[in-house]
């Protein structure tokens, strides 16, 4: 509740309807508005700086199964800015990947370097889909100040970096499925295609799911890649560290798992795994 007030204010702020330092008289004049969204809208954060960690991920399960072209499926995507990796650049200490020239260049803290070699590879993303309860729209307005409203009001740097995102999803927005991925997993990855290599992600959602939900997730991925190449991504807290996320990676047919280091939530910094 008060992340839904403080987003709410801000949404005013945004709008030039209320400023930061008249807190009181927004709250008085506009109670409405914010009953309505306190008691409707549901926390949504789409962190951008997360696919600087989540790259090397993509990259390794790739490698691992000498794919050349990926089919992504989010679980829990928000708007899907994550699920358009490979429109932004990024910084490593072993080199640079993406182009050069694009509207956002995502960086951070290595605390053990990502190999140059894994930044080799360039896989081409064929197809993108996102399932969540709630996704936002930021091809509309409406939806892209929504988003921002989330952002913690004096993070400006991360504001930006969300805005600049969000122009980049707008060139080749993914396809967003409205509803509750524990459900509608098993369905998605029927249709996908057979000739790629199918990579599920997900950071931080299966946190917010039940261990029957995480159990039928579990079963959906093993079931699917009988019928294909597949790989989940997964970025969560550890059970021995809660202080910290884990990347761990699957990949079958023989669902060998690996786990390719630690991360902070928000993905300011990056301990790689050799």
């Amino acid at each position: 509740m008060p992340l839904r007030i403080l987003a709410g204010l801000h949404h005013l702020v945004l709008d030039g309807e209320a400023t930061w330092s008249a807190l009181d008289a927004a709250l008085e004049r506009h109670g409405d508005f914010l009953r309505e969204f306190v008691a409707c809208q549901p926390v949504q954060t789409n962190e951008v700086q997360r696919s600087w960690v989540l790259l090397p991920c993509l990259l390794r399960v790739a490698e691992r199964a000498g794919a050349d072209v990926l089919d992504l499926v989010e679980l829990g995507p928000s708007a899907g800015l994550n699920l358009v990796w490979d429109s932004y650049a990024y910084e490593y200490r072993a080199g640079s990947w993406g182009e050069p020239a694009a509207a956002l260049t995502l960086a951070g803290e290595e605390r053990r370097a990502v190999p140059a070699a894994l930044l080799a590879r360039h896989p081409r993303v064929r197809g993108r889909t996102g399932i969540d309860r709630s996704p936002i729209d930021v091809t509309d307005d409406a939806g892209a100040r929504l988003l921002e409203s989330f952002v913690w009001a004096d993070q400006r740097e991360r504001l930006e970096r969300l805005r600049a995102a969000i122009g980049a999803l707008r060139s080749s927005p993914p396809k967003l499925v409205r509803g509750d991925f524990v459900e509608l997993l098993p369905e998605v990855l029927e249709g996908r295609p057979g000739d790629g290599l199918t990579v599920v992600f997900q950071t931080a959602a299966l946190g917010y799911v039940s261990e029957a939900g995480r159990s039928r997730v579990r079963r959906a991925l093993r079931s699917a890649a009988g019928r294909g190449p597949l790989a989940f991504v997964s970025a969560g807290r550890p059970r021995n560290d809660e202080r910290v996320w884990g990347l761990r990676i699957v990949v079958w047919p023989d669902g060998s798992r690996e786990f390719v280091g630690h991360a902070d939530y928000h993905g300011a910094w990056l301990d790689w795994n050799p």
